[in-house]
């Protein structure tokens, strides 16, 4: 299957939060800025950091825009500067664009203007936002601290029809499932022998390392 390629427009805490994310969980990632100490920065952490002006569309067409299947469009205070990004990436045909949003107004602009997703920093973490960029099976995710999470995922397909016992991922990933979510009834503490359904949702916490190798072998659809 072909690899996913991203690029992350505006490398500030935000847009550099989802870039140092998705590049940490091995994603192909283009990070973009105008600052060129900002890019520098990110020379070592994302697959490419170029300095360029997102506004200029023969620029995103030269770097092979056409080509990226999901930009973060993560621009600081520039409304403009969003809202005309956002206008051209649309026109390039791009897949899927995540935009932040600096308000309620900014975000009803970018609904129409066709955006698939708006976010808003003051309410979604960097981190959060990355993993649900990456697999829709991963519902949300809660820091604990600096190197601990909690992370609420879809079990999917590779999960389906499996018990605790067959998975065993305490064993295998030094992470626990302390809840499953089935509908509107939910099992704390479940058992071994409890069998998983795939539409379930697991409540898994863990260290953020274990966590990732969870994700990567169950959770992240191929």
């Amino acid at each position: 299957m072909k690899k996913r390629l991203y690029a992350v427009i505006g490398l500030g805490r935000f847009g550099g939060s989802i870039c140092k994310e998705l590049s940490r969980e091995g994603m192909e990632v283009l990070a973009l800025d105008q600052d060129e100490e900002k890019v520098n920065e990110f020379k070592e952490i994302a697959s490419h950091a170029v300095i360029a002006d997102s506004t200029d569309e023969l620029a995103l067409k030269d770097l092979g825009f056409r080509n990226i299947d999901h930009v973060i469009v993560a621009i600081g205070d520039n409304v403009h500067a969003s809202i005309l990004t956002t206008l051209i990436l649309k026109e390039l045909g791009i897949d899927k664009i995540t935009v932040k949003a600096q308000n309620d107004y900014h975000e009803k602009v970018l609904n129409k203007i066709g955006a698939d997703e708006v976010v808003h920093p003051e309410r979604d973490m960097g981190k959060r936002i990355a993993h649900s960029i990456i697999s829709s099976n991963i519902l949300d995710y809660l820091e604990l601290s600096d190197e601990h999470s909690v992370v609420e995922v879809k079990a999917g397909d590779k999960m389906d029809g499996k018990t605790l016992v067959d998975l065993d991922i305490r064993a295998r990933y030094g992470c626990n499932i302390v809840a499953i979510k089935r509908g509107k009834d939910i099992n704390v503490s479940p058992m071994a022998d409890d069998v998983i359904h795939g539409e379930d949702i697991l409540i898994v916490i863990g260290s953020d390392k274990d966590i990732h190798r969870f994700e990567k072998d169950l959770v992240i659809e191929d």
